[in-house]
């Protein structure tokens, strides 16, 4: 549901390869009146803003609860391990908050911001961009209308064709934080259920960054939900073929495969099979770009106006919970119950 709503001026925080695509659809949107670009490094902000034809101010001057730039939301695509802080803050000051996933590192930090985004009642989205994709919204109403009948089994992925750079790595809370989030996130959302249990595990290969850093280059998780539904999250930094991301649902009466479009990264081996006819996807921005422009849509016309939000914080800390859990489970090499992690 949107309402009327008249232009906002919003800043955003962090001008990373995020924070620019952000910022690209913010600068074209109409409802942004006002774009202040802000930064830890001030010159990379003035850069961009001086390209896109918007402001730039100090990070300090975005965050002050005196509000001298008469902000009306903030958006949040700085590191994942600043995210709690800007949260907290962002409630302290009274400014509706757009904030890119994961919402923490750890659970600590994330209940703190849950708690000081629902004492403060500051409208707030975490960026969780495929609940706006029309595959997983076609798989979730099909699902929810019988159309499926009852899932039995679910088959997710994330692959990237070329990993992270060395330095990101150590900072990223590992491939099932930064990466499979969105999986766990999105098999919430599609199925209406609960993750109740994980086994995880992967292998540490190509750069030397992921097994300095424990972490996984490739990856596999046994998911089992709370109505014993069974299913598999899949990631890879070194998925050759090209960008994939997919989510299969088998249900008794049929299935329903997101992802399956003409751009899938598959090499058919049969005969007489020319699918898919065009090119791979080259990364998640590509494929992902409608998504991150309606999410944002979502969130100046409704979240900033006191609408409900498409993802709360409440929901970003249950997918936490699910990333969590994996990471336990591969450092002790066991199944893993997701109410172990408090």
């Amino acid at each position: 549901m949107n309402i009327p709503v008249q232009p906002h001026a919003v800043a955003l925080l962090g001008v990373g390869r995020i924070g620019i695509m952000h910022a690209s659809i913010l600068a074209a949107h109409p409802l942004v009146e006002r774009l202040v670009l802000a930064d830890v490094d001030p010159h990379r902000a003035a850069h961009v803003a001086a390209q896109l034809g918007c402001e730039s101010a100090p990070v300090e001057a975005v965050l002050d609860p005196d509000n001298p730039l008469s902000l009306d939301g903030l958006i949040i695509a700085t590191g994942t391990d600043t995210h709690a802080d800007l949260l907290i803050t962002a409630s302290q000051i009274g400014l509706p908050t757009y904030c890119e996933k994961p919402i923490a590192l750890d659970l600590a930090q994330a209940l703190q911001a849950e708690q000081a985004l629902m004492e403060s009642n500051v409208p707030h989205h975490i960026g969780f961009h495929r609940r706006f994709d029309v595959g997983y919204t076609r798989a979730r109403d099909l699902l929810h209308s019988g159309g499926l009948g009852e899932l039995r089994r679910f088959h997710a992925l994330t692959c990237d064709p070329q990993p992270p750079a060395d330095r990101f790595i150590p900072g990223s809370g590992g491939v099932f934080l930064d990466c499979n989030v969105h999986d766990f996130d999105i098999l919430r959302w599609v199925t209406g259920r609960e993750v109740v249990e994980v086994y995880a595990t992967g292998s540490a290969r190509g750069s030397k960054a992921f097994a300095e850093n424990n972490d996984f280059s490739d990856s596999v998780a046994i998911l089992t939900c709370d109505d014993g539904t069974v299913g598999s999250v899949h990631s890879s930094r070194y998925n050759g073929q090209g960008y994939e991301v997919r989510l299969d649902l088998m249900g008794t009466d049929g299935s329903a495969n997101v992802g399956l479009d003409n751009k899938v990264p598959f090499r058919s081996m049969e005969d007489g099979v020319e699918f898919p006819p065009e090119a791979p996807w080259d990364d998640f921005i590509a494929r992902f770009l409608p998504c991150y422009e309606r999410e944002l849509d979502h969130f100046l016309r409704n979240t900033m106006a006191g609408l409900p939000s498409a993802c709360t914080a409440h929901d970003a800390v249950a997918a936490l919970k699910i990333a969590l859990a994996c990471n336990k489970s591969r450092d002790e090499r066991r199944p893993v119950k997701v109410s172990e992690i408090q």
